[in-house]
């Protein structure tokens, strides 16, 4: 049975047939749903911009409340992306107030502990994985509230890690070839950062589509991008990457020159599509698009049913526990693969 937190003055209002055990139950899950801000949970927060991963600390804030239409997502995978230092919603809320100290990290993977007013679609204890919002708190600690539309069921044989390494890879990945891109078989698609997180994904699904892949990178990833599907390589500090020659699709992780040289190898009618802000040069007869990465439930689904009959594999670095989290954010090395936060065993 579905229950949903509802306002306490509307509580029980046209429902006086309803069996006093049952109105007893459900009287019982709302106000745990109430009683979950009063408690304390571990988080991750952040407090000063400029200081970046290093201006992490580990604390305690209150759990979250779930608003209308939210899910409370007890967090047992968190994946976190350095970038979104850089992004305003980390810092200030939709009216541009400051939010500080706020809890970064967007992509979850758990199981739904609360439901808000309204809210449809799921239920308490179904595992879940998907994407927080930007403007609120995230997904590095025990707790998150999340609107239950961003969010999609995870299947009992994917992994909690797993889950937490696909929303904001997988769903860049999918919307940047298939929704701004329209990738077709037989095209040639130029896919920058081929061994990281998203590029990884870019390459597996563009293969899977037909397309015929060039991966770039550094040296030291041109057999990760090969093994992930690249059909040909280019190293960026040793390789000359105008001889790749035409390509009918360019997905830029990387932007600035590697960008601005890559609109010229667009053929034709061919689409430049960017993930590093607003391309500085535009293909002469082509299409130039930036984007941001939306929540999209059936892509979700699209995404994860690919994993599990192994025609995408994701592309996971460390995995460290929300103790050691900021350790993890501040490696001595450059880290490989993404980093997932394991917050529960």
């Amino acid at each position: 049975m579905m229950v949903h937190h509802r306002p306490a003055g509307n509580l029980y209002a046209g429902e006086s047939i309803m069996d006093d055990n049952v109105r007893t139950s459900i009287h019982r899950v709302w106000r745990r749903g109430l009683d979950t801000g009063r408690r304390r949970m571990k988080a991750i927060v952040v407090k000063d911009e400029a200081a970046g991963t290093a201006g992490m600390t580990l604390a305690e804030r209150p759990e979250p409340n779930p608003a209308p239409n939210d899910v409370v997502v007890e967090v047992h995978a968190s994946g976190f992306t350095p970038g979104e230092l850089t992004w305003p919603g980390t810092w200030t809320d939709r009216l541009g107030r400051d939010r500080t100290p706020s809890i970064p990290g967007h992509e979850v993977a758990g199981v739904v502990s609360a439901l808000g007013y309204g809210t449809a679609g799921l239920s308490v204890g179904r595992r879940v994985f998907g994407l927080a919002d930007w403007t609120r708190d995230g997904t590095l600690a025990e707790y998150v509230a999340v609107e239950a539309r961003n969010l999609a069921p995870l299947p009992g044989d994917v992994d909690f890690t797993v889950g937490a390494s696909l929303p904001i890879s997988g769903l860049t990945a999918w919307q940047g070839l298939f929704v701004h891109g329209r990738v077709q078989a037989g095209q040639s698609v130029l896919v920058h950062g081929a061994a990281g997180g998203v590029g990884s994904m870019v390459v597996q699904l563009a293969r899977e589509a037909g397309a015929y892949v060039i991966g770039t990178g550094r040296a030291a990833d041109r057999q990760a991008a090969l093994d992930f599907g690249a059909q040909e390589f280019v190293d960026l500090q040793n390789d000359s990457l105008e001889d790749v020659g035409g390509v009918d699709l360019v997905f830029d992780v990387i932007g600035g020159d590697v960008g601005k040289r890559s609109a010229g190898l667009v053929r034709a009618g061919g689409t430049l599509v960017s993930i590093a802000g607003p391309p500085e040069a535009r293909p002469a007869d082509g299409l130039a698009i930036d984007f941001v990465v939306e929540a999209d439930r059936a892509q979700l689904g699209e995404i994860v049913q690919r994993v599990r009959d192994e025609r995408l594999r994701t592309n996971i670095g460390n995995v460290s526990i929300l103790d050691d989290a900021v350790a993890a954010f501040n490696p001595a090395e450059r880290a490989k693969g993404k980093t997932i936060i394991r917050v529960r065993p």
